[in-house]
Formats: structure tokens, C-alpha cells, sequence
């Protein structure tokens, strides 16, 4: 329980690595401040949150501790961000010591420099126009501004499942039901399907499909669009609708139809970017060049900050290369920058990708064994510490385990210390990437002991 983690050079003896609960779940402290908040925040929190009611006070590693002393494992990793977990001493060092001599401005400093440098050297090569941002979306509307100033186009194919953000350039190009009754959209945007191979949308099976899914792009575009795509934009895996991965062969595709059409491919590693998948940039699983890579979440440890990447040649034309067309009040500053270096740096030398991707295989693979335990899971899949799996009915029509259920399943967690994204039939699990074997085998176990109490209820296969 108080073990030193290995992988955190500031941890202390009393440092908790596994869960350990002191009162009901939420516990009254927890209630306290979520019902005092309540009187201050609009209602359009994020589901999770609602759900817990829980307040936390400090995490340490992979672990979270809330205002009544309990301990959970965190397999959220606060949507993906917190890439080397809670608690970091030494990330916090770096802040303040970069605090104490400069926060915000755009002109030229030591900190970015070695900032941009770090990540340079993790790029791909030919990635080499970095422009620095604080959020995700911010970060794809400029790709979508880059491919428009290149190509002199502006339409841009997106994909059902997705999410870019909230931003108005890009709401539009949601396909996870976000952007329901927010419309007009931006003119000239289009969705389509996604290779979902468990769930896909021609009802098609991989690889006797022949990517069906590109050759619908390819004729979508020619009899619905105006002729001017700029840009198809994608991720490489996709998170929100479930952390579903496509096969390999699937980008490579769609980039031979961007061509085709004289588009960019503008890949969004907001998420599946720094080490999540077991490797730096998911782009390797499939070995596709884009032309435009957007980055964020987990390369700030926690900190805001965000990225556009690009062929050097595509922000050299006009409008985009005049000066200003990607200036940021809060994009790329001292801080920010200091969270970017520190971070990457941290990546590299703990071998956190490597973790990813063996500590990864450890949950997938147990997870695939409590598939062939519980009939109500359809489909278990993922690569590094991205991982996802469908709850289903009935294994065959795949139709989705009820939302009762799977509020349940949440719950059952929470009261064991498993945080989790497992509120809806796809449950998302993409812990800090310092999640040790042995916690991913303690979350395991726990989730088990909630299966079974799943499996020994009927109401699972009827209820709404």
C-alpha cells in the first residue's frame, strides 16, 4: 500500500499506490463541496463529475485522494491529461521556477526554445512548423486554416464518432452527438463513417470489407462535395466514441484519397498523442505521413498547452504565413512552454511509452479474459493505454447494454477506488501512463467483483 513508486523520484514511503476507502462513497466531506459548488457552476459539467460527487484534494502518481481520505486508482487520467500522473514534485518545481522569472508573452525566451527543440526531436522528421496553442481546439481550427490557406479550399471531411472540440470551427465536424442544437454549422463540412469495425456502419466485416469505409469517402466526396475539400481530418484512434482503433491500413487509405482529391490529411493526436498507444504518436502503428498533426492533453502533464505541427512547406503560403495568422494570447508562453519541455523530457526518460505498452498489454489482456468470463462484454480493444470496450445485451445484434446498468457499473467501482469512464456502453479506460502492473492488475480485480455482481442480475439484458 505505501510502497515508493519507481517511477516518481519525489515519492514519498506513505505515498499510496492502491486503493484504500475510509467512507461511503461519496463521503460527506465530498458531498459537502460538490452541493456548495452546485451553487455557483452552470449545470454542463462533465457527466463524470456529476455522477462521483466527489472532491478531490491531492493524487500521487496513478492514484487520486479525496477530501475524506479516500484513495482510488484513476484510470481517466482526467480525460488523457494527466500523462504522468498526479502529485508531480518535480513538474511542479519546473513551473515555479519558470513562474518566479517570466509567465506570459510571446516574444522570444530560453524556456520555449528548448521547449520547441524537446518536441522537434520526438516529431516525425518531416513534421518540422510547430505553432503553439493552449487547447485542443484551437490547435485543429489552425490546421483547418493551414489546409484552407494551402490548398485555396475550404471544405473538410470529418468522420461520425469524432471530436475536435466546441469551437465554432469546428463543432460542426462532431460526430459523437455534441453538437446537437447548436447548429448553423460552418458551410462545407462533412461526416462520415469511421472504420468502427465492431460497429460498422455498412455492416461490413474487416478485412473481407476491402475498407469499404475509404471507397464511401472517396464517392461521397464526389457527389456530395463542391469539389473543394481542403483537408480530411481525422484520429488516429478514435477516443470519445469509445477508444475504437482502426485497422492499419486505414490511414494510409484515406491519405491516398486526400491526394486524390488535392487535400491535407490533418491527424488529431490531441488524445492518442505522448506516449498513450504504446508508442509516441499513434501515426507509427500505421507508419501514415500527414501533412498536419494537431497535439495537446498529456505533452503539458497537466498543464494547458496545445500544438500544430506541419510540413514546413504548407505554412509558407499566404494567408496563413503573414504574421499574427497563428498568434495566441496564452499559446506557447513561458509557462506553458516549461510544462512542454519538462513533460516530453520526463516521457523519454522514465520510458513511459514503453510502460504504455506493457502495462497496456497487461489489461488488455486481462480484459479479454473477463470477456470470455461475462457475456455482456461484446468487445474489448486498444493499444498502449488506450483501451476500450463495448457492454452489450446480447453479443450478436450487439445492441448496447442499458444506461442503468451501466451507471451501476460505474458506481460499484467508485465504492471499490476504480475511477473510471464506464458511465456509457463504450468505457473508456486511458489511465496516467504511469499506471504500475500492479495497479492495472488491483483495477482489474475490481472490476471483475463488479461484473459479477452485473452477471448475477437479470435485469442487465431488458432494462432501458
Amino acid at each position: 500500500m505505501g510502497r515508493k513508486s519507481s517511477r516518481d523520484p519525489d515519492s514519498a514511503e506513505s505515498s499510496p499506490t492502491l486503493p484504500a476507502l475510509k467512507t461511503p462513497i461519496p463521503g460527506p466531506r465530498s458531498l459537502e463541496i460538490f452541493a456548495a459548488e452546485r451553487a455557483y457552476l452552470g449545470p454542463s459539467r462533465q457527466k463524470i463529475t456529476l455522477l462521483a460527487q466527489i472532491a478531490f484534494e491531492n493524487g500521487h502518481g496513478a492514484t487520486l485522494t479525496d477530501a475524506d481520505g479516500n484513495v482510488y486508482l484513476d484510470f481517466v487520467a482526467g480525460i488523457g491529461v494527466a500523462s504522468l500522473g498526479h502529485g508531480r514534485k518535480d513538474l511542479a518545481r519546473a513551473l515555479s521556477a519558470q513562474a518566479e522569472r517570466l509567465i506570459v508573452g510571446s516574444f522570444a525566451n530560453r524556456t520555449r526554445l528548448r521547449a520547441l527543440q524537446r518536441l522537434s526531436e520526438l516529431l516525425p522528421s518531416y513534421l518540422g512548423a510547430i505553432s503553439l496553442f493552449s487547447g485542443g481546439a484551437e490547435a485543429v481550427e489552425a490546421a483547418l486554416r493551414v489546409a484552407r490557406s494551402y490548398t485555396g479550399k475550404h471544405e473538410v471531411v470529418g468522420f461520425w464518432g469524432a471530436f475536435h472540440g466546441k469551437t465554432g470551427a469546428v463543432l460542426g465536424l462532431a460526430g459523437d452527438g455534441s453538437k446537437k442544437g447548436y447548429g448553423p454549422f460552418s458551410s462545407g463540412q462533412y461526416v462520415i463513417p469511421y472504420a468502427d469495425c465492431y460497429r460498422c456502419a455498412f455492416r461490413m466485416s474487416y478485412p473481407s470489407c476491402g475498407l469499404y469505409c475509404v471507397e464511401f469517402a472517396r464517392r461521397y466526396i464526389d457527389q456530395v462535395s463542391a469539389g473543394a475539400v481542403s483537408a480530411i481530418l481525422v484520429e488516429p484512434c478514435q477516443a470519445t466514441t469509445g477508444n475504437v482503433v482502426p485497422p492499419d491500413d486505414y490511414l494510409p487509405a484515406l491519405k491516398k484519397v486526400a491526394r486524390e482529391k488535392g487535400a491535407l490529411l490533418i491527424v488529431d493526436e490531441m488524445i492518442t498523442g505522448a506516449g498513450r498507444t504504446g508508442r509516441m504518436w499513434a501515426i507509427e502503428h500505421s507508419g501514415v505521413e500527414p501533412d498536419v498533426m494537431t497535439i495537446g492533453k498529456g505533452i503539458g502533464g497537466g498543464f494547458p498547452v496545445s500544438a500544430t505541427v506541419c510540413r514546413p512547406e504548407l505554412v509558407e503560403r499566404g494567408p496563413f504565413s503573414l504574421p499574427g495568422s497563428a498568434s495566441s494570447s496564452y499559446g506557447g508562453n513561458p509557462l506553458a512552454a516549461a510544462a512542454l519541455e519538462h513533460t516530453l523530457r520526463v516521457i523519454v526518460e522514465e520510458r513511459l511509452v514503453e510502460n504504455a505498452r506493457e502495462v497496456g498489454a497487461i489489461l488488455l489482456n486481462g480484459l479479454r479474459e473477463l470477456m470470455e468470463e461475462f457475456p455482456f462484454i461484446g468487445d474489448v480493444r486498444g493499444r498502449g493505454l488506450l483501451i476500450g470496450i463495448d457492454f452489450v445485451r446480447n453479443r450478436k445484434t450487439k445492441e448496447p447494454l442499458g444506461q442503468k446498468t451501466m451507471h451501476f457499473i460505474f458506481s460499484e467501482a467508485l465504492k471499490r477506488g476504480l475511477l473510471t469512464m464506464g458511465y456509457s456502453a463504450r468505457m473508456r479506460i486511458n489511465p496516467p501512463l504511469v499506471l504500475s502492473a500492479e495497479q492495472a492488475q488491483a483495477g482489474l480485480a475490481i472490476l471483475r467483483d463488479v461484473f459479477k455482481l452485473v452477471e448475477r442480475s437479470i435485469s442487465w439484458r431488458t432494462e432501458n
